[in-house]
């Protein structure tokens, strides 16, 4: 039989504590949309980076779709995307009216 090793593309850390934050989310109410577990993940992510405001958003894709918007990025705009990527890394900028370009480090391609 054929070796089926796997390579996981990004395996989850988890450090213990992730059970009792459930419960914790579970047991005050909170759980969609927001709540002082997001409030506080933002007030870390500020205190780590050394800004003044952080803001916690619900996927990468939304993240991406905002940070285009904050660049002006819209119709008739280009972007630059990786050629390994995923459908979600390109959705915010056709939902912008602009235009994915896709590139790769073959210095030939």
């Amino acid at each position: 039989m054929a070796n089926k090793e796997r390579i996981i593309l990004s395996p989850p850390h988890m450090s213990g504590d992730e059970l009792k934050f459930v419960h914790q989310a579970f047991d005050s109410g909170w759980i969609a949309p927001l709540g002082p577990q997001v409030d506080h993940f933002e007030e870390e992510t500020c205190d780590y980076i050394g800004r003044p405001k952080a803001l916690a958003l619900s996927s990468g894709t939304a993240a991406l779709h905002l940070g285009l918007r904050l660049l002006g990025v819209g119709p008739g705009d280009i972007v630059l995307c990786s050629s390994l990527t995923f459908i979600a890394s390109v959705t915010p900028v056709k939902f912008l009216g602009a235009e994915p370009y896709f590139v790769d480090s073959d210095e030939e391609t």
